[in-house]
């Protein structure tokens, strides 16, 4: 179904395993500092992980540094009959479980029979989507596809029961057999199938259409889009309504999680634009300043607005953008409490 991340991170096999094999018997012996070293190469991909699940950056955050202490704590039941990061991926994907099962929750109808909103998703940092590699380690080749970490992915899968979601994501994410995924998560390997094939036709159904035979999209951002992202800052900052309604199609949607608001097609996000930024609007007389960062493999704008009698910009909103066809077919804005993940500052001079 997707073009597979997989083996998030390829490296030379044999010096893996040796090191691998050096920080586990490290680990046994009860050196923390070598346990924290070997996983902390993984914590990164575990993190997408969790986040793929969950759909909240923050609360991925959390269980990973959960997933970290327990690995730790259960560090003797490690005997090696799986690699280490398979065992880590068992670990984090029942810390998930685990969660969710205390924490039941579907995603909400939406307005007027339109998509269902996710009020947890939060976005995900693109700079974090790769390992900090060492100078001095072999060459890594980093892979996480664009379709397995969109918005518009992570508010499908949330459409699923966890287990299914588990089985989704490590057997047509992650490329795992299902002899694999049934031993991590304890099912036989026809339960698994039967999951997929439960899970796969309610994925389709909340995904975007998208053209038959499509290419998947390209990793890094393309030029179309950095540009129609400068547009999109630009009509922004001059609060010009008619030039930000020029970049949108005709469907497009808005949506503001964790709040319970959305609106569809250009007219109605137009007007919505122009009662937030035209004459009308108590933020009108505010200067606004645009930064571009990237979400989720999109393009996005961190949006800081200065009012009249202010020195400095505040944090208002991010926006991130999914563009189709040279257009922006969705809009999701987040509220300035996700600023710090991406490492952007409360104000600007």
């Amino acid at each position: 179904m997707f073009q597979q991340d997989r083996a998030l991170v390829e490296v030379s096999v044999g010096r893996a395993a040796v090191v691998e094999g050096e920080g586990v018997a490290a680990a046994h012996a009860g050196d923390e500092a070598a346990f924290a070293g070997l996983a902390e190469r993984y914590r990164w991909e575990l993190r997408v992980h969790c986040y793929r699940m969950l759909g909240s950056f923050d609360e991925a955050e959390d269980l990973v540094q959960e997933t970290l202490l327990r690995a730790w704590r259960y560090r003797g039941s490690f005997h090696g009959s799986s690699t280490f990061r398979a065992w880590l991926y068992r670990i984090a994907t029942n810390v998930c479980l685990d969660f969710l099962d205390r924490r039941s929750r579907q995603p909400a109808p939406g307005e007027a029979g339109g998509p269902a909103e996710v009020g947890w998703l939060q976005p995900f940092p693109d700079r974090l989507l790769e390992p900090v590699a060492d100078r001095d380690a072999e060459p890594e080749t980093v892979v996480v596809a664009r379709e397995t970490i969109e918005l518009a992915f992570l508010v499908a899968i949330q459409h699923l029961p966890p287990r299914q979601r588990a089985v989704l994501i490590l057997r047509d994410v992650l490329g795992w057999s299902a002899a694999e995924t049934g031993e991590l998560l304890e099912m036989s390997v026809a339960a698994v199938k039967s999951a997929l094939q439960r899970a796969r036709p309610v994925l389709r159904a909340h995904l975007p259409q998208r053209p038959a035979g499509q290419a998947p999209a390209p990793v890094a951002p393309t030029g179309q889009e950095r540009e129609l992202l400068r547009r999109f800052m630009a009509a922004h900052e001059r609060a010009d309504i008619a030039a930000f309604a020029e970049l949108l199609s005709e469907d497009v949607r808005l949506s503001m999680p964790p709040l319970p608001y959305s609106f569809a097609g250009r007219a109605e996000v137009a007007a919505f634009a122009e009662h937030t930024l035209g004459p009308g609007s108590p933020l009108h007389e505010g200067q606004w300043r645009g930064v571009p960062v990237w979400a989720n493999r999109q393009p996005a704008m961190a949006g800081y607005l200065r009012q009249p009698g202010e020195r400095s910009y505040r944090a208002q909103v991010l926006n991130v953008l999914r563009v189709e066809d040279g257009r922006i077919a969705e809009i999701t804005a987040f509220q300035p409490e996700v600023f710090d993940a991406f490492g952007l500052p409360a104000t600007l001079p």
